[in-house]
């Protein structure tokens, strides 16, 4: 099975960002969004790339630019999530600042895109909404171009009950 049926499209995931206001696209960069990645590190107008170094660096520096009036979003895999749990707890859960995750779903199997990722064999790829779940951020799955409506949800509600929200990249983003 290829990812071309359960792929979106760089241009489309950049427009979603567009119109949900995005300006600033924080990074550690990963394989399954690297197309997006690509494409914003070209250029694109109204949306500046800041790379960071890891994962808790990527939160403090969106949490910065946030209390600064701006509107980041989080680009980071699954396993970077992982690494940060304590720095999402400490800024966007105790301190109330929103914050927007694009996580990727690094290790997804093939036969599972299109799937429940509870399915997975790959323990980083299963839990990463139990985990979600767990620190009570809400979170969706993009999969299809119809869910990047997701994409203003996910702000709206980070800013309504000032904190975190996840949106998961189910496969790799396309390069279009």
């Amino acid at each position: 099975m290829s990812t071309q049926n359960h792929s979106i499209a760089a241009t489309a995931f950049i427009a979603a960002l567009e119109r949900s206001g995005v300006d600033h696209f924080v990074t550690v960069p990963d394989w399954i969004q690297w197309a997006l990645h690509a494409r914003i590190g070209a250029g694109v107008d109204g949306i500046r790339e800041v790379i960071c170094a890891n994962e808790d660096q990527a939160v403090t520096k969106a949490a910065g630019l946030t209390i600064g009036g701006k509107r980041p979003v989080i680009a980071v895999q699954n396993q970077g999530l992982y690494a940060c749990v304590n720095t999402i707890r400490a800024v966007a859960l105790d301190a109330r600042i929103p914050t927007v995750f694009l996580v990727g779903q690094f290790g997804r199997e093939f036969s599972n895109f299109g799937a429940n990722p509870a399915e997975s064999r790959r323990n980083m790829v299963r839990l990463l909404e139990p985990v979600l779940d767990a620190l009570a951020v809400p979170h969706w799955r993009l999969e299809r171009p119809e869910d990047l409506a997701c994409v203003q949800t996910a702000y709206e509600q980070a800013h309504s009950q000032r904190g975190a929200a996840a949106l998961i990249v189910g496969a790799p983003i396309g390069w279009n």
